[in-house]
């Protein structure tokens, strides 16, 4: 009786593993969750235009992508979400927004790659695809190790993205000499920094050291108090390094104030975070080099050939990250025997992609980056 009991097992055991088998077999549906209507209508249509590049790459006519727009709201994005879950598809990628992920976890036998970077307070289904911070400030780490930077001030703006700076400082735990948090108000930042590089102690030790030469009795006072009168402060720094989470016009505030308090580019490493290969920092001179983590520029610079010799138009940053989300996915479900399951994400994999090489291991993903400094009249990479 025992023997027949473990037959009937292992028969029922291969039935629902050929079921599985042939479940595979048929199509790969993958959901695509973006706004396709509205104020953000422009950024969902690169990204759909990038998933349809992607889908062509794999060139396998088992796998689909089913759109649904989600008009950036997050009572829409838990509508379509249903809609996606009722069709039968496990796995989706979207939403755009944070925000949009609010009701998410209702839905909680679904995967949900949100393109935003942001890792902290989402919900147990939804996997951050996004570069996030943990990424970015791993990559300045190893940038710190190879170059032998010690004593790096970490500036962060009291913005909504902090937590997500300090949770990424703590979780790869570089080495810094401080962190600093300043007020995005320009009429307070200018004082802050001030006040943290020390600002006014040394500009008060050039006019003590002027003051002393003149009455002293040196015989070449006239040329050092002409070379002192040249200078802005006296004094050194106790930090080799700036680390500035910002970007665009409140990066090159923060920079600016710096560069006022003498403390410029041929005394510390200006270091930020991905800064997407912006050309305003080629205009910067008193800025560099500037350092920074950024995905591999080649391959968005192909990408963006491509795309636009097809389409007709720049993509958005968003859809490049789009692009190696549909192969990730693909490539996990080959890996798992094109079975659809909460193992595909959990297990340590890695997987090269046009950004850089994705890391996956337990329901989270980091990105390994490429680094770069804006120099002279180009961005050179330096890793």
């Amino acid at each position: 009786m025992k023997i027949i009991s473990q037959f009937i097992l292992t028969i029922l055991f291969l039935i629902t593993s050929n079921y599985e088998k042939a479940y595979s077999s048929d199509n790969i549906k993958i959901g695509l969750m973006i706004p396709l209507t509205g104020e953000y209508r422009e950024i969902g249509k690169s990204i759909l235009n990038a998933t349809k590049l992607a889908i062509n790459k794999i060139d396998n006519d088992k796998v689909l992508i089913v759109p649904k727009d989600t008009k950036a709201s997050p009572e829409i994005t838990l509508k379509v979400a249903k809609e996606l879950k009722d069709s039968g598809i496990k796995i989706v990628i979207g939403p755009l927004f944070n925000e949009s992920l609010l009701y998410l976890n209702e839905l909680d036998e679904m995967i949900f790659l949100s393109l935003s970077n942001k890792v902290l307070k989402i919900p147990n289904n939804v996997i951050s695809a996004g570069i996030n911070a943990e990424s970015q400030v791993n990559t300045i780490k190893k940038f710190q190790k190879e170059f032998n930077i010690k004593r790096s001030i970490f500036l962060i703006p009291e913005t909504d993205y902090k937590p997500e700076i300090e949770n990424a400082i703590k979780q790869t735990k570089i080495k810094l000499k401080d962190k600093f948090i300043y007020n995005t108000d320009p009429t307070e930042l200018t004082s802050q920094i001030e006040k943290l590089t020390r600002y006014p102690q040394r500009k008060q030790n050039l006019l003590d050291e002027i003051e002393r030469i003149e009455n002293s009795n040196d015989a070449n006072k006239e040329r050092k108090i002409e070379n002192l009168k040249k200078r802005d402060t006296l004094g050194g720094i106790n930090f080799d390094s700036v680390i500035i989470a910002d970007f665009d016009e409140s990066l090159k505030s923060v920079a600016t104030s710096l560069l006022y308090t003498d403390i410029s580019a041929e005394r510390i490493n200006y270091i930020g975070l991905n800064q997407w290969f912006d050309k305003s920092l080629i205009s910067e001179k008193s800025l560099q080099p500037f350092y920074f983590p950024s995905i591999n520029k080649k391959n968005y610079e192909d990408f963006k050939k491509e795309y636009s010799t097809i389409f007709y138009e720049e993509p958005n940053q968003i859809s490049f990250l789009s692009y190696d989300l549909v192969g990730l996915i693909y490539f996990l479900i080959y890996k798992n025997d094109f079975i659809i399951n909460e193992k595909i994400f959990y297990k340590k994999n890695k997987f090269k992609g046009k950004i850089g090489i994705f890391e996956i291991n337990k329901n989270k993903i980091n990105h390994i980056l490429n680094f770069y400094s804006a120099e002279g009249e180009e961005f050179k990479k330096i890793f």
